[in-house]
């Protein structure tokens, strides 16, 4: 089980507190309500990744995700729906946690956007000062989603 929440940026002093950037881009083999099934490329690391539809709150789901071969990854890539999702991840350690970054480019560029991943929902975590509004649950923040309805069309 995958167990994350979700929050807007507000600016960008993060990028300083940074530990780790690496670049990402990912396609979705498969995304509708009930799962999703995504190719991951970060720096010369590949991953098929399924998910299924989160919980009511939109903090848990289940996640299996495998490294599969670089040239796998590029071929499994030119089979994925439209809609790309191009972003640049920053990992921020805050208290006893990572935060994980997501700045946004090409049809999602504007957006950024925090997720940090839990043991547990009761898990209790400190909030930077550069995180904004929780948009856990709502599915317009979903990768997946963003792959199909960019923010910059919203």
């Amino acid at each position: 089980m995958e167990i994350e929440r979700k929050f807007l940026v507000r600016d960008s002093s993060f990028i300083g507190m940074s530990f780790k950037n690496i670049r990402i881009v990912q396609g979705y083999i498969c995304r509708d309500a009930e799962r999703s099934v995504r190719i991951r490329i970060a720096g010369d690391e590949a991953f098929i990744t399924v998910k299924s539809a989160s919980d009511a709150k939109g903090w848990s789901r289940y996640e299996f995700e495998r490294r599969v071969p670089l040239d796998d990854a590029e071929e499994l890539m030119k089979l994925c729906l439209p809609g790309v999702i191009e972003k640049v991840r920053y990992c921020v350690r805050a208290g006893s946690h990572t935060w994980e970054v997501d700045v946004f480019h090409g049809e999602n560029e504007g957006l950024t956007v925090a997720e940090i991943e839990l043991e547990s929902v009761d898990d209790t975590f400190a909030i930077p000062d550069w995180a904004g509004r929780e948009v856990s649950g709502e599915a317009k923040y979903y990768n997946a989603v963003l792959s199909k309805s960019p923010y910059s069309k919203w």
